[in-house]
Order: structure tokens, then C-alpha cells, then sequence
């Protein structure tokens, strides 16, 4: 059994926290997020390091202390050095602009596709001559730039025959043989 709610979260230099009843709030230079948590959970701070501890045994409680020491973790992290994640768009003629906080796409369809981004997420995209558009996702909160993300891919999901999409940058796609070649191998 895993035993990663009994490890400690170290807070870097310039984090601070507040602990309430059943809230966190963790500040630090990037800015500030609140964790809910469950109020039988009891969370200490001793010399610049978080100890979260669970009321009993019980399964119930043994698998919320792991889940909810990795939720507080994440929130150091992006309080102190936020999260990126880089989207490109392989395709031939898909392009993606910014204006303000809307994305417009096209990506094949015979319409353009606009997505608003959330005002908590900072959009970067970079278009070069000869290298797939690339859009960057910078935030705070790793479960709401990897959302973001996930609905961006979801707009055009990487083909297994050509390998068109939208993809992570660095994502493997597993490719599949056409007919004409497996017909050939044959």
C-alpha cells in the first residue's frame, strides 16, 4: 500500500500558508490558491514544512491522505513555479491566433472553432515557418491547465493514420498501417 500522505510538503522560500477548519490557503510569488480538505484531517506546519495526518485506519481515510497531501503539493508547486503545458497542431493549414482570451482555430473543419481560455490561464502561441503552431498553457492550477488542455486536444484528436491533431508536444502516437500496406505485407 502506498504510504505518500505520510511524506512531508516542503514550502519553498516566499510560501506561506493559512490552515482553516477544512481549507488551505497557500500564497506565494505566482499568487494564491484555496484546497478544501476533509475537516477530520488535521494539517501542522512545523520549520517550513506541511504535515498532514489522518484520524484513524480506516480505507476511507488511508486513501483521501495520499489524495489530499498530491492536491496540496501541486498547489506549492504552482504557487512557487506554476505549471506549462505546449499544444501543436500538426495538420496542413491548421492555425490557431489569439485576441484577449479567445483562441480561434482552424483545424479542417469548414468553420473556425473559438475557445475561451479562463482569465487564470496565460496564453502564448507561437506560429514558425516550417515548424507546427504551438500554444502554451501557463498557470497556478495544474488540474486547470491540464483541463484546458484536455478540451483543447478534444476539439481535434490525433488520427492513428497520418498523425493529425492536436497533441502535447512530446506525446508518442502509436501510428497504424493503411490498407494499401497491409495489403502489400501480406
Amino acid at each position: 500500500m502506498s504510504r505518500v500522505g505520510l511524506n512531508p510538503i516542503l514550502l519553498p522560500d516566499g510560501v506561506s500558508v493559512i490552515i482553516n477548519k477544512s481549507s488551505i490557503i497557500i500564497k506565494g510569488p505566482k499568487g494564491e490558491i484555496v484546497q478544501d480538505f476533509d475537516p477530520d484531517f488535521s494539517i501542522k506546519e512545523n520549520d517550513n514544512m506541511l504535515l498532514i495526518s489522518r484520524p484513524s485506519e480506516q480505507k476511507r481515510h488511508k486513501s483521501l491522505h495520499g489524495l489530499y497531501r498530491s492536491l496540496i503539493n501541486n498547489c506549492v508547486i504552482g504557487v512557487s513555479e506554476g505549471y506549462e503545458l505546449s499544444l501543436e497542431l500538426v495538420g496542413v493549414g491548421y492555425k490557431v491566433s489569439l485576441q484577449g482570451n479567445i483562441l480561434y482555430l482552424s483545424l479542417g473543419f469548414s468553420h473556425s472553432i473559438y475557445f475561451e481560455i479562463p482569465n487564470e490561464i496565460k496564453v502564448n502561441v507561437e506560429s514558425v515557418k516550417g515548424s507546427p503552431p504551438l500554444i502554451k498553457l501557463v498557470g497556478i492550477d495544474k488540474q486547470l491547465v491540464g483541463q484546458i488542455a484536455a478540451k483543447i486536444k478534444s476539439l481535434r484528436p490525433v488520427e492513428p493514420y497520418k498523425g493529425k491533431g492536436i497533441k502535447l508536444v512530446g506525446e508518442h502516437v502509436i501510428r497504424k498501417v493503411g490498407k494499401a500496406a497491409a495489403a502489400t505485407t501480406s
